[in-house]
């Protein structure tokens, strides 16, 4: 059963903390509250699914510092930043940094849960991705040193003949490493073995 996803809020305002926990839970979101940037991290849950509502502006470690250090260790966690209208030039930073959204305050409640659900669905999608990543690399290892060195010509666009010169084999052999390569990698075309293969680099 997957984990099920957490919208975590950072906001050293206690009254927009409080709103924004509150209409979540309305909205059936799990939620987890934080004061400050520092306490986030102090529970470590940039790993876990679901995203993260961050105010850009906060006493102590910014919005962005936190971005950063999340950055930093890793973390793929999806973030919404809060911002006031000055706050544009710097929320358009992050943004570059990599934040999914931003909304303005005052932020409607509708707006609010509709920019969350999109932010958990591309967190699903990242997590998704990076799985199958795994499993490719995981099979990649699987493969014997000679059978690493034919899939990397062959994706190089190498012939078998040519394959064969470099590695003074016989195209037959290379016909048959090739054939162990596209089983244990599941690649069902040359193109599928290519996007495994830059996985794998």
């Amino acid at each position: 059963m997957s984990e099920q996803p957490t919208v975590f809020v950072v906001d050293d305002d206690e009254g927009v903390r409080e709103a924004i926990d509150w209409s979540l839970r309305q909205a059936d979101l799990r939620v987890e509250s934080f004061p400050s940037a520092e306490s986030f991290l102090a529970a470590a849950h940039g790993e876990r699914a679901g995203c993260l509502v961050l105010d850009i502006s906060m006493q102590g470690m910014s919005g962005l510092d936190l971005q950063e250090e999340l950055k930093r260790h890793g973390s793929e966690l999806p973030i919404i930043f809060i911002t006031g209208h000055g706050d544009i030039p710097t929320t358009v930073k992050a943004i570059k940094a990599g934040a999914l959204d931003f909304v303005e305050k005052p932020v409607t409640r509708d707006t609010l849960i509709e920019r969350i659900r999109a932010a958990i669905r591309e967190d699903e999608r990242r997590r998704s991705q990076r799985a199958v990543g795994t499993d490719i690399r995981d099979r990649y290892q699987l493969l014997t040193t000679r059978e690493r060195e034919v899939m990397e010509l062959v994706t190089k666009g190498l012939s078998n003949k040519e394959i064969a010169r470099l590695l003074e084999i016989s195209p037959r052999t290379v016909e048959n490493h090739r054939a162990r390569v596209m089983k244990a990698m599941e690649a069902d075309s040359l193109a599928t073995l290519c996007n495994m293969a830059n996985l794998c680099s």
